[in-house]
């Protein structure tokens, strides 16, 4: 597990952003892979919507628009959606994600997975979700956040640690935490989603989790420093062997001074993991002059 602690939210998105850009160029998704099959042609990640990773997504859409990096053989898969709220509706999880993220970037349409809360049989919405994800080959990378109460997705307090994909009702904590996308209005907030399982996220080979803000410090310190609980499903992602979370300084005001020292400590080792890689770009240059005909004496 790995704890990454950076001064500012923006700091920390900035952060993940390179992350996910240096997984995906290193795993080098596209047509030369063919031969591998679904695994090594596309490469599938799971990602999330909320106020958390906007500013992860915006410094993603200007790798995209600076040609360091493409998104035409990735394959997403968000985490929920609600039951019941139009696609088109401004506050669903579509539209988060149309808006904010994928209208910016090449990636294709048909490359984007989201659960429909309005389909006629939402049990059978979930198994094919997890069927989905599972003939992309799994997922290579999770990007997640977390609610106050340590929820991942719509995993709320209490969920199953080995849960899959399903239709959830949100506990109240959540809805009034949500009302602010509402005008306020509780009403208007649904009280039902279908969200991943806590055990979908964990056969991810990979998983990030974005924690920012004083308001989730007491989440970071059940996820870190106590055991794992169903009760803060997060704290399960310690038991995954590829976890990394990626926080800021307020989030880590519940944490002892000694473990935010620990991490601290390995930061000279863990900013290597956002080194500057050969950027698309800058291997589709390198592909053409070698694929030139060498001169002959």
């Amino acid at each position: 597990m790995k704890l990454i602690i950076l001064d500012d939210y923006s700091q920390a998105s900035e952060w993940a952003a390179k992350y996910i850009r240096n997984r995906i160029i290193q795993f080098n998704p596209g047509p030369d892979n063919w031969d591998l099959g679904a695994e090594g042609a596309f490469m599938a990640v799971a990602s999330l919507a909320g106020s958390t990773p906007l500013g992860c997504y915006k410094k993603l859409i200007e790798y995209y628009k600076n040609g360091d990096l493409s998104f035409k053989y990735v394959k997403t898969f968000n985490m929920d959606e609600y039951v019941g709220l139009p696609r088109d509706h401004p506050e669903s999880y579509h539209s988060f994600m149309w808006n904010n993220f994928f209208k910016h970037i090449d990636i294709h349409p048909g490359n984007t997975y989201i659960l429909d809360g309005n389909a006629a049989d939402l049990q059978a919405e979930c198994e094919s979700f997890e069927e989905k994800i599972t003939a992309a080959g799994g997922i290579e990378l999770f990007v997640g956040g977390i609610g106050p109460d340590g929820h991942i997705a719509f995993n709320e307090p209490g969920s199953s640690l080995v849960s899959r994909t399903r239709v959830k009702t949100l506990a109240m904590d959540t809805i009034l935490a949500n009302a602010r996308f509402f005008n306020g209005e509780l009403a208007r907030v649904p009280t039902m989603a279908l969200t991943v399982g806590v055990g979908t996220i964990m056969d991810a080979r990979e998983v990030m989790i974005l924690i920012t803000g004083a308001h989730k410090a007491f989440a970071l310190y059940k996820a870190i420093e106590e055991g794992v609980s169903h009760m803060w499903t997060v704290s399960a992602f310690q038991q995954h062997p590829r976890t990394v979370f990626v926080c800021d300084e307020d989030a880590t005001l519940e944490l002892k001074v000694k473990t935010v020292k620990y991490f601290k400590g390995l930061m000279l080792v863990h900013n290597k993991l956002v080194d500057p890689l050969y950027s698309i770009k800058e291997k589709e240059t390198e592909k053409s002059q070698s694929s030139k005909t060498p001169y002959s004496d």
